[in-house]
């Protein structure tokens, strides 16, 4: 393990045992950076398109097949990216959705409901508009365009538009669109089939059923799962559904938890193993030991996430956006209630339905249920929620054809850059309201959920900084880990920046992997019983080079320590337990490795240099500002 600086910023740390490391935020960052590739795609079409339709439709119309004997499937290349490739992004939907109800916000089921109706309401009031609109008309069967949020889309859009403190705004978009996804997909496999089969229907529940029984024997060889995907795939595209659900569904099969403690001591052993004797017999072994102590869901999000945004939804764009834009469609779309029906439907139907369902669900709920944000922010969730783009396209494409389909094309387009003028304004005037109250409009008075399972003593834990401090700032840390190291000087900063904030030292040493963490550990609590638990544990981390027993003497020595009574308490492990407790608190807590940070209760994510650290802990303070008893003292301020 090195000390090197991590490229990207200081977000490195070693590992040791909890839950996953920080993988929504990794989900958003992924799916915020695709939407770049999306918009490139898109622009590319629309050019290509008007340049050359017939080009175009000659490419995107070419016929594949496949065949086996008498068997044979064959689609054009249009569908085979939209009904085949496209699977692979409902699968990368699926293993969040289950991630998220496994590990994330959502395994606290009551903060399911309100995000739940809240993406229902914004389903159900865009579709009867959209019907108003169409009433009497052929064009009414296209009112599932109207359902669906792009996901990369509009995370892309809060990214560049939304606040800066958002990584809860943009994790109550990313539930919000989810349920859009799974409504979009019981949709498409009900009101839009082509030549219903119930005998493949029933085939592919079949497979299904094999699926459930193979993961409940435990088996966890890919290729099994892989092979009964494709023949769920084939069965459902048989039946006349959208082949699409099967990723969803395989999605939703596949389990998400944090690795146990034995699963890394053995992948710890094993490279361990490697290194002492490289063999490729070894090597393999290794290999499989450090992927088995992930879980399915963390390795196929892994393999597939970046595909599916990068590659996979840049090319439906390609594929589907593409529409000659002339005088004579703008002029049919300006009277068209498909283009009218859509536009509307986004652009206040959406942000209607979720912002008047939030508000009706904590009215009447008396507050039980509410927003994970404020309300300017859950209506700039309901305004981003309009780009409905890559899956109201895919809508599309089933509901409609000929001169309706492409007005709906360019309607999705419309909505599209309204839905993110509508959500810059939101935002822009949320930012001229004074502090106090744009951090309640932005942030909302809910509380997070509490990461740090065991609360800070004052009496018992290590604190720097006053008690009564309203942000406070928990590292678990190992003396001998570099990244701690790192980290350090930053915490320094960060304190000198504000000087109202308490900041706890946890100890977590990693043994299997640093020989010397134990031993520094216990010399900090030694010195912590003469009172310089700070000075020495300033000195090990400037010094993790040199942690043997000798040198703990020399730093004891050097700030000014009863050499007897400290090296006493090293013979008799006195600090053992205390350490331990330590260590406990941080697996209560699933902490996954060193350095891990906490603030106010949550976990930090992503990296921890100065400007990452600074932004979340002036986040805190916004948050504790909504907080009554910080509103009574005047002393908790701090420093923007």
């Amino acid at each position: 393990m090195t000390g090197e600086t991590p490229r990207g910023g200081w977000s490195g740390r070693t590992d040791w045992v909890g839950r996953l490391n920080d993988p929504l935020r990794r989900f958003l960052q992924t799916e915020t950076g695709s939407a770049r590739a999306l918009l490139v795609a898109a622009v590319a079409a629309l050019a290509w398109a008007n340049l050359h339709v017939s080009s175009y439709e000659t490419v995107w119309g070419t016929s594949f097949s496949v065949q086996l004997g008498d068997w044979r499937v064959s689609h054009d290349a249009r569908t085979w990216v939209n009904s085949g490739l496209m699977t692979f992004f409902f699968l990368v939907i699926g293993l969040e959705l289950r991630r998220d109800f496994d590990l994330g916000e959502l395994r606290e089921r009551r903060r399911v409901t309100l995000p739940l109706l809240a993406g229902i309401g914004g389903i159900v009031l865009p579709i009867a508009m959209y019907l108003i609109v169409n009433a009497g008309e052929t064009t009414a069967a296209g009112w599932g365009v109207v359902m669906a949020t792009d996901t990369a889309l509009a995370l892309g859009m809060l990214a560049v538009l939304g606040p800066r403190f958002s990584d809860r705004l943009r994790g109550f978009l990313l539930t919000v669109s989810v349920v859009d996804d799974l409504i979009v997909i019981a949709v498409l496999a009900i009101a839009y089939p082509e030549h219903p089969s119930p005998p493949a229907l029933l085939v592919a529940a079949a497979i299904f059923g094999v699926v459930l029984l193979v993961r409940a024997l435990g088996v966890r060889w890919g290729p099994v799962y892989a092979l009964l995907g494709l023949a769920a795939w084939l069965a459902v595209s048989e039946s006349g559904v959208d082949p699409v659900v099967v990723g969803l569904v395989m999605g939703l099969l596949t389990y998400a938890y944090a690795p146990g403690r034995e699963e890394l001591k053995r992948a710890s052993e094993m490279f361990r193993l490697f290194r002492e004797q490289p063999t490729p017999q070894l090597a393999r072994s290794a290999r499989t030991g450090l992927a088995s102590a992930l879980s399915p869901n963390e390795r196929l999000q892994h393999l597939y996430h970046p595909w599916a945004s990068y590659f996979v939804v840049p090319l439906f764009a390609l594929a589907n956006v593409g529409i000659a834009i002339d005088g004579e469609l703008v002029a049919r779309a300006v009277t068209s209630p498909v283009t009218v029906g859509v536009v509307v439907a986004y652009l206040v139907g959406k942000p209607a339905g979720i912002a008047a369902t939030s508000y009706l669900v904590a009215r009447f709920s008396r507050d039980r249920f509410r927003p994970p944000v404020g309300w300017a922010a859950v209506i700039g969730v309901g305004t981003v929620s309009g780009i409905g783009f890559t899956i109201a396209l895919l809508i599309a494409t089933h509901a409609l054809d000929g001169p309706e389909l492409e007005d709906a094309k360019l309607g999705i387009l419309v909505a599209t850059v309204g839905a993110s003028a509508l959500t810059w304004l939101v935002f822009r005037l949320a930012a001229r309201l004074s502090p106090a109250r744009r951090a309640r409009a932005l942030l909302g008075a809910a509380e997070g959920i509490v990461d740090l399972m065991k609360p800070v003593d004052l009496e018992r834990d290590h604190v720097r900084g006053p008690g009564e401090a309203p942000v406070t700032v928990v590292e678990y840390g190992d003396f001998e880990c570099p990244y701690c190291g790192q980290a350090e000087p930053v915490v320094r900063e960060l304190l000198a920046d504000f000087r109202n904030i308490r900041y706890v030292w946890r100890h977590l040493p990693l043994t299997d992997v640093h020989p010397h963490a134990q031993l520094a550990a216990e010399a900090a609590e030694a010195a912590g019983e003469q009172g310089a638990f700070w000075e020495m544990h300033d000195l090990l981390l400037a010094h993790q080079d040199a942690l043997d027993p000798a040198d703990m003497m020399r730093y004891a020595e050097q700030i000014g320590l009863d050499l007897d009574r400290f090296r006493e308490h090293l013979a008799e492990r006195k600090g053992k337990d205390r350490i331990a407790e330590d260590i406990d608190s941080a697996d209560l807590s699933s902490v996954s490795g060193t350095p891990t940070f906490f603030i106010n209760g949550s976990r930090h994510h992503g990296a921890y240099d100065i400007e990452a650290l600074s932004a979340a802990v002036k986040s805190a303070f916004a948050k504790a500002r909504l907080r009554p008893e910080y509103r009574r003292d005047p002393g908790h301020r701090h420093p923007d």
